[in-house]
């Protein structure tokens, strides 16, 4: 296999490696917005950091796998959440445990694990699909008791057959039809 095709499969596998730091998000000028796109934003984010480009570019939160890093904070800025922060800038031995959490779901809402947990979402799209399966079995069971008419009595077995007989001993189609198909001296068909 070629090199290049091995490193892009393996780099592939990797995809839900985060990697975190433990310093902060370093702000620069890219991830800045100026005031006529904060205008329009901020609105709808509310009191939360931009510190990204985003997913695609636009200032929102997303949970993906394959981008670990969204464009703005979880959470808003709490004053809770604002002292953990200034803390953070310090020494991170200094941190407890719960308070490294407190920052972490401040800034993402899922870890990669729980972004990978099944969802049981298949249980309703099953559901759904055997609902479905039923109401229109019970349609066609409803179509063929109260709307159809009976069967027309010329379907039956017996009643081709004797028109069949009938066929043959008027003689129809006897150059080309089923009478010349029939043998009328032995009584059977050539």
């Amino acid at each position: 296999m070629n090199g290049q095709l091995v490193r892009s499969i393996l780099r592939g596998s990797q995809l839900s490696v985060r990697a975190l730091s433990t310093s902060g998000p370093v702000r620069s000028s890219e991830a800045a917005l100026d005031q006529a796109a904060r205008d329009k934003i901020h609105p709808k984010l509310g009191n939360r950091d931009v510190v990204g480009w985003g997913f695609n570019g636009t200032a929102s939160y997303v949970d993906r796998e394959e981008f670990p890093l969204p464009a703005v904070r979880f959470k808003e800025n709490t004053p809770d959440v604002m002292a953990l922060r200034e803390k953070e800038k310090g020494d991170w031995k200094a941190l407890t445990l719960d308070e490294k959490k407190a920052l972490y779901r401040a800034s993402f809402c899922q870890t990669f694990a729980e972004m990978k947990a099944p969802t049981g979402e298949w249980k309703s799209i099953v559901a759904a699909i055997i609902t479905a399966l039923a109401v229109t079995g019970w349609i066609v069971i409803y179509m063929k008791k109260f709307v159809y008419s009976e069967m027309p009595h010329t379907i039956t077995r017996q009643w081709q057959e004797d028109q069949l007989n009938r066929m043959l001993t008027q003689n129809q189609g006897r150059i080309e039809g089923i009478s010349s198909k029939y043998d009328f001296e032995k009584g059977e068909w050539k």
